[in-house]
């Protein structure tokens, strides 16, 4: 069994490389080693998986994820963390290290993976965690699932329905690529530093993106602006995207829609349709 960190492991490794977390990477490192093995359970890491992690920090999870027989790229920005994982995996789990790549490299910048992975499995920075899911899903279409653990707000956003109050942006968009649910919560204990708000696991599995004859693109087009204003009904809030408040109603019409309609009404299918029904919606042999 891999030796994973501890709390006095993750402060006496902080201590050698002379490091501490900090706000601007958003880092809180995972102390407890049972937490990171229930995320590896969650994710369902089976031997011989690609892996990615984003963010692994001083290399909990890393281990985990490892322990599991997993190959691991790990994608880390911070180049001192990223210069010392490798040191850490050869010590604790020496048999293991062959089936680690660590790259160093903002995750957002990311766009080539050898070999392309298939789960991505992180404790993600809280403010980017939106973000890095979104451009991984899009990135890599080999990805068929995703455990992330993120901040509890935002996984609710994530994991929201239609017609809920938190229903939004990430929600939609995240259901273009997969099924979503919340998985677990994470205690504020399990960190260094302890942060000061609560952490939840996410799942997402892949699935079908909606069937529409429009690029993906002018979807996300129509849901960013159908989420600008939350209060203002579709036919204003997409006059923007449409050309006018006419346009927009003449597509949500078009597509069995109310112009006064409001976004957190609708499912990405639904903003799918209305895509279809705009002028300058390209079709999506042209890109995504």
């Amino acid at each position: 069994m891999v030796d994973l960190l501890g709390p006095t492991d993750i402060r006496t490794l902080a201590e050698e490389l002379g490091t501490n977390p900090t706000k601007r990477w958003g880092q809180n490192f995972v102390v407890d080693a049972g937490t990171v093995r229930r995320i590896v359970r969650i994710a369902g890491v089976q031997p011989a998986d690609a892996v990615v992690e984003v963010g692994p920090g001083l290399g909990s999870l890393t281990l985990a994820l490892l322990e599991a027989g997993a190959s691991v790229c790990a994608i880390e920005i911070d180049p001192r963390l990223a210069a010392a994982l490798p040191t850490t995996v050869a010590a604790r789990a020496p048999d293991d290290a062959d089936r680690l790549t660590v790259i160093t490299a903002d995750a957002l910048r990311v766009t080539s993976l050898d070999p392309s992975p298939s789960l991505l499995v992180a404790n993600l920075p809280y403010n980017v965690s939106v973000p890095v899911i979104l451009h991984f899903l899009e990135t890599f279409p080999t990805l068929q699932r995703v455990l992330v653990m993120v901040q509890k707000e935002v996984a609710e956003r994530l994991a929201a329905p239609p017609g809920s109050r938190t229903y939004g942006i990430p929600s939609a968009k995240a259901a273009w690529y997969c099924d979503v649910r919340l998985a677990g919560n994470i205690g504020r204990a399990v960190f260094w530093p302890v942060p000061r708000v609560d952490s939840t696991l996410v799942l997402m599995e892949r699935r079908a993106a909606p069937v529409t004859n429009v690029a993906r693109k002018d979807v996300f087009a129509v849901i960013d602006a159908a989420f600008a204003q939350r209060r203002k009904a579709l036919r204003g809030a997409l006059a923007g995207v449409a050309g006018s408040p006419a346009a927009a109603e003449a597509a949500l019409r078009a597509a069995g829609f109310d112009p006064l309609t409001r976004g957190e009404q609708l499912r990405v299918e639904d903003f799918a349709a209305i895509a279809e029904r705009l002028p300058q919606a390209t079709s999506d042999t042209l890109g995504p």
